[in-house]
C-alpha cells in the first residue's frame, strides 16, 4: 500500500485511535509500533496507551514513542480517574494511539466489562480492527461485519489485514471488507517473518532487557511503514471528538474542556527513594513514580546488577524476569548484603513480584540454586507453569507500613514461581481473587518493609504514595517478620 502525498502536523486537533483485533497475538503491538514510528518520523508528537495491565508492551511503545506509554484500565482505576490521565497524557501530542489487550470483547466475566471496548465506548474513539487473513477471502466480511454489529455503539472505523500471501489475495479481501463493510482497508501487511518479535510465556521481551531491541524495533518500523495508508489513517483519527468535559477531583463545580493541564508536583525533593531499575527491574507504572515525585520524593536510580545502596530514605523494587540474570544478581553481593542491613535498620522498602523474590533467600531456577538478599527466610522455586495470572482483588487485614487495614486493593499478578519455606510469615493481604503467594495471603511484612506479588497502580490505590513518603518521614518500626498464626 503506497502512502501518498505529506501528512498536516499542524492540524490542531488531536487525533486518536485504539487497535484492537478478534483476538490475542493477531499483530497488534507490531502495528502500533509501525504507527507510532511512522507518525513521528513525519514530525507529529505521539503519545502511546495500552489497554489493561501490562509493562512489557509499554516498554516497546515507549521506546518508539519517546513518551511514555500509559497503561488504561478499568478494573485497576476509577473512571474518572482514566479519563483525567488519558487528557494529561494527550498534553502535547498530535495523536494518540491505544494498543488493545486480546479481542475487542474480551473481559473479565463478560463482554460489557473489562474488555478494549468498554476503553473505546468511555473516550469515543475510533477503532481499527487488525485481521489474521490466513487461508481467508471473503469470510473476512463476515468477521468483521459481527463485531461492528455485536456491539453497535463501538466505532470500528477501519480494518487492517494481517499476514496477507499476496496482491491477489489483498483484492479479495480489501473487496469483501469494502464491499459489505462499508468501511475502509487501511493496511496490508504481508507474511514476514522479520516482522516478529522473540516472544516468551508472558508475551514481548521488555524492552530494557535486551540489547537487541533497538536494532529489532528500527527493522519493524521500516518494513511496516510501506503497508499503512498513513493519510487515510490519521483522517480516520482526527475524526475523535472528547467525551463530555469532567469535573476535577474534590472541585465538583468546576469542569475542565479537553485537554486538562498537567499536574505540577509542590512538595518533590523532601526525600530520597531508591529505584532498582535496570535490565532486571523494570516493571513499574509511570504513575506510580509520579505519584511518589509528587508526594515529596526524589527518585534514585539504582543498578541492581553493579551498584551499591547509595544514601536513600526508602527503597522501592518493582518486577521483573529475574531468572535470566540470576547469576549477575548473586555476583553483586555487595548490593545485597546493603539491602539486608538496610532493612534490619527499619529502611522503608516496598517490592513487587521480582522484588518480592529477590529479597528472599534463594532462588531456583532450571535445577541451580542462586543466593539472593535473604531477609525474607524462603525459597522461590521459578517453573514452567503460571502460579498466578491475571486479576487481584485483595484486602488489607493487618497493619502494615503502607496500606490501612480494611482497604481492598485491586491489582493483577503474573508469575510461575512459588514460595516455599512460608512457616510464621506475617502477610498483610487476605486474596479474595488471584493466587498471591499460597492461594490464600500475599503482602509479607517485617519492620518498614511491604513485598508482595500483587501489582498494585497508583491511581487505583493512591493511598499507597503517600503512605511510603510519610514513612520514610516517621520512621515508624512494625512488628517482627515471625508470628504464631495468620488465623
Amino acid at each position: 500500500m503506497v502512502i501518498n502525498g505529506h501528512l498536516d502536523a499542524k492540524d490542531p486537533r488531536i487525533g486518536c485511535l485504539l487497535i484492537s483485533s478478534p483476538q490475542g497475538r493477531l499483530g497488534k503491538t507490531t502495528i502500533s509500533l509501525g504507527l507510532c514510528a511512522a507518525f513521528k518520523r513525519r514530525g507529529l508528537s505521539v503519545q502511546p496507551f495500552k489497554k489493561g495491565p501490562d509493562y512489557i508492551d509499554p516498554s516497546w511503545l515507549t521506546a518508539v514513542a519517546g513518551r511514555e506509554c500509559r497503561n488504561l484500565d478499568l478494573f485497576l482505576i476509577p473512571e474518572k480517574k482514566i479519563l483525567i490521565s488519558f487528557y494529561r497524557a494527550c498534553q502535547g501530542a498530535d495523536i494518540a494511539i491505544i494498543e488493545g489487550a486480546m479481542g475487542l470483547y474480551d473481559g473479565l466475566d463478560s463482554p460489557e466489562y473489562g474488555t478494549t471496548a468498554e476503553i473505546a465506548r468511555l473516550l469515543n474513539i475510533p477503532v481499527i480492527l487488525v485481521v489474521n487473513t490466513t487461508r481467508m477471502t471473503g469470510s473476512i466480511a463476515a468477521m468483521v461485519s459481527g463485531y461492528q454489529n455485536f456491539q453497535s455503539d463501538i466505532n470500528i472505523a477501519g480494518v487492517i489485514l494481517n499476514n496477507v500471501s499476496g496482491s491477489r489475495h489483498e483484492d479479495k479481501l480489501k473487496n469483501s471488507v469494502e464491499r459489505y463493510c462499508r468501511i475502509p482497508v487501511v493496511g496490508s501487511i504481508p507474511r514476514d517473518s522479520e516482522l516478529n518479535i522473540s516472544e516468551r510465556h508472558l508475551g514481548l521481551i521488555p524492552f530494557p532487557e535486551s540489547k537487541e531491541s533497538e536494532a529489532a524495533l528500527e527493522r519493524i518500523c521500516l518494513k511496516l511503514e510501506s503497508h499503512l495508508d498513513l493519510n487515510s489513517i490519521l483522517a480516520m483519527a482526527r475524526t475523535f471528538k472528547a467525551p463530555h468535559p469532567l469535573p476535577l477531583p474534590n472541585r465538583e463545580k468546576e469542569t475542565v474542556e479537553f485537554p486538562l493541564p498537567p499536574e505540577r508536583g509542590s512538595k518533590a525533593g523532601k526525600v530520597r527513594i531508591g529505584i532498582l531499575r535496570d535490565r532486571v527491574f523494570n516493571f513499574y507504572y509511570p504513575e506510580n513514580l509520579e505519584a511518589l515525585r509528587e508526594a515529596g520524593a526524589e527518585l534514585i536510580f539504582i543498578n541492581s546488577l553493579k551498584d551499591r545502596l547509595p544514601d536513600i530514605d526508602g527503597l522501592y523494587i518493582g518486577g521483573g524476569f529475574p531468572e535470566f540474570f540470576l547469576e549477575e544478581l548473586e555476583g553483586n553481593s555487595r548490593l545485597r548484603q546493603d539491602i539486608c542491613e538496610a532493612v534490619e535498620a527499619s529502611l522503608p522498602v516496598y517490592a513487587e513480584c521480582a522484588g518480592l523474590m529477590y529479597l528472599c533467600r534463594t532462588i531456583s531456577w532450571k535445577d541451580h540454586w542462586y543466593e539472593m538478599v535473604g531477609i525474607i527466610p524462603a525459597k522461590v522455586e521459578i517453573g514452567e507453569r503460571p502460579q498466578g495470572h491475571g486479576y487481584v482483588v485483595a484486602e488489607v487485614v493487618r497493619e502494615n507500613p503502607f496500606l490501612p487495614v480494611g482497604l481492598t486493593v485491586r491489582g493483577h499478578e503474573f508469575h510461575h514461581s512459588s514460595i516455599s519455606s512460608l512457616d510464621s510469615l506475617q502477610f498483610a493481604y487476605r486474596m479474595k481473587r488471584g493466587h498471591g503467594i499460597d492461594g490464600k495471603w500475599d503482602g509479607i511484612v517485617y519492620k518498614n518493609l511491604f513485598a508482595a506479588y500483587t501489582h498494585i497502580h497508583a491511581l487505583g490505590t493512591p493511598q499507597w504514595a503517600e503512605a511510603f513518603v510519610s514513612l520514610t518521614l516517621q520512621g515508624r518500626k512494625f512488628w517482627p517478620l515471625f508470628s504464631e498464626s495468620n488465623a
